[in-house]
């Protein structure tokens, strides 16, 4: 595909995870939009080149079942002032799993008119991340594969994705591992 010319927008999204207490860790994400040329408002005005959204999202997520303990949100840069007041748009979430339906959730608690949609769009590019993030941490630790109760098979990612699923080669082998089979 051939571009007619440069670079007008940028999205830019970072997601990261930190060890936390008591089997939690927090996920943060960071949105950096810009537009990289000058650009007209409806009204005419030219604006330059600049940052259009910098938002920050964290999340302290708790155990295996990632049960969003806490949500914090930082904007440091927002293009209207009226912006600022979703900072605390998205306090529904709290007590939600990151689990089959999130998405659905998190748009029926927080989407359209009830928050950001830059927050909303945030917050659901990390939940795949934080999925990851959480068991990076878990496998980090020595203790992370010694544990083989029936119990410990129902802390898996099951279901997630296609390589995930219940009838799937990889849940067989760990079965076959727990001794579940």
């Amino acid at each position: 595909m051939e571009m007619a010319g440069d670079k007008v927008h940028s999205r830019d999204i970072s997601i990261s995870t930190y060890p936390a207490d008591n089997d939690c860790v927090v996920v943060e994400g960071v949105l950096l939009e810009k537009r990289l040329k000058e650009y007209y408002l409806l009204t005419g005005e030219k604006k330059p080149a600049n940052v259009l959204h910098h938002m920050v999202l964290r999340m302290l997520l708790e155990g295996p079942t990632l049960i969003i303990r806490e949500v914090e949100v930082e904007m440091p840069g927002v293009p209207r002032d009226a912006c600022l007041e979703m900072r605390e748009s998205l306090a529904p979430i709290v007590g939600l799993s990151i689990t089959s339906g999130f998405t659905g959730t998190v748009r029926r608690l927080v989407g359209g008119v009830k928050g950001c949609f830059h927050l909303t769009s945030l917050l659901l590019a990390m939940a795949p991340a934080a999925v990851q993030g959480y068991w990076s941490n878990r496998a980090s630790k020595p203790t992370f594969g010694e544990s083989k109760s029936p119990e410990r098979l129902k802390q898996l990612p099951l279901n997630t994705c296609y390589v995930w699923r219940e009838d799937g080669p990889l849940v067989e082998k760990i079965k076959k591992e727990f001794d579940l089979l």
